[in-house]
């Protein structure tokens, strides 16, 4: 099976396209964003790392790898880059299914446009013969676990446990 993601995926409102090194400026906004309830490891350190430099090289890497990859936004009305989709290998779920990752900036929060991206990509991952979907979202993050509700992902009862940072939840989406 073919766990690359095409080259686009489309729906009404975004263009979903692999991402680009030219946009890290956008991914590392993404990084400055973030809750600080998030783990330092994906948050920007002391040192101001990741650079956008660092993220591009990292984006550079990514598209050399086979497997499923995550997806620039792109909004329709102006090609503007607001976040990513797609699916990643993180080792939450059995080694051949793939996590289902999203991350939007804040001001294109709350229009619904995570779950329209996440739409497409469920929508590919089944075509492409996947049988499963696995996501992990941090209890306190109300707005992640709607889009993952909407989108059909049931909770599986497995927390790990984490009292500075908050507990993270695994679901998982049949297809």
């Amino acid at each position: 099976m073919d766990s690359r993601i095409g080259p686009m995926l489309e729906t009404e409102r975004l263009i979903l396209r692999r991402r680009s090194a030219a946009h890290a400026g956008v991914y590392r906004r993404l990084w400055l964003e973030r809750d600080p309830r998030v783990p330092p490891h994906r948050r920007i350190d002391v040192d101001g790392r990741p650079s956008v430099a660092d993220i591009a090289d990292g984006i550079r890497a990514e598209l050399e790898e086979d497997g499923p990859v995550l997806l620039a936004l792109h909004r329709r009305t102006d090609d503007e880059v607001i976040g990513y989709c797609g699916l990643v290998f993180h080792g939450n779920g059995a080694t051949d299914e793939p996590e289902l990752a999203f991350e939007l900036l804040r001001g294109a929060q709350g229009l619904g446009l995570a779950t329209e991206a996440g739409t497409a990509v469920v929508g590919w991952a089944a075509r492409a013969g996947h049988q499963r979907l696995w996501a992990t979202v941090r209890e306190w993050n109300g707005a992640s676990r709607r889009v993952l509700e909407k989108l059909g992902f049931q909770e599986t009862g497995r927390v790990d446990a984490d009292a500075v940072h908050g507990d993270s939840l695994l679901t998982v989406l049949g297809l």
